[in-house]
C-alpha cells in the first residue's frame, strides 16, 4: 500500500487506515526502530500484561505445609 509523508510541524507524519491498526493491533503507543534503513512500526508490548488475570488464591496449595518441621534449638551442622 502506498502512502504519503505529510508535514506535521518540523517533522512527517504518515496516515495509517484504520483496518491496518486494527490488523496489527496498534494502540495509542507504538515501538518504532531501524532495521537497516527499514522503518519498523510494531505494537507496544507490555511486559507481563494480563499475566496475573484470573489468578485464584483459593487453588493455591500450601507448598510450606509439607516441608518438617526442626524441632531442636540447636546449630545445623554442614
Amino acid at each position: 500500500m502506498r502512502s504519503q509523508l505529510r508535514k506535521i510541524g518540523n517533522s512527517r507524519g504518515v496516515i495509517i487506515p484504520a483496518v491496518l491498526l486494527e490488523t496489527c493491533e496498534l494502540g495509542d503507543e507504538v515501538d518504532l526502530r531501524l532495521e537497516g534503513k527499514t522503518l519498523v512500526i510494531e505494537a507496544l508490548k507490555i511486559p507481563r500484561i494480563g499475566w496475573f488475570n484470573g489468578y485464584q488464591a483459593e487453588t493455591d496449595d500450601d507448598i510450606l505445609a509439607a516441608l518438617p518441621v526442626d524441632d531442636s534449638n540447636g546449630d545445623w551442622q554442614w
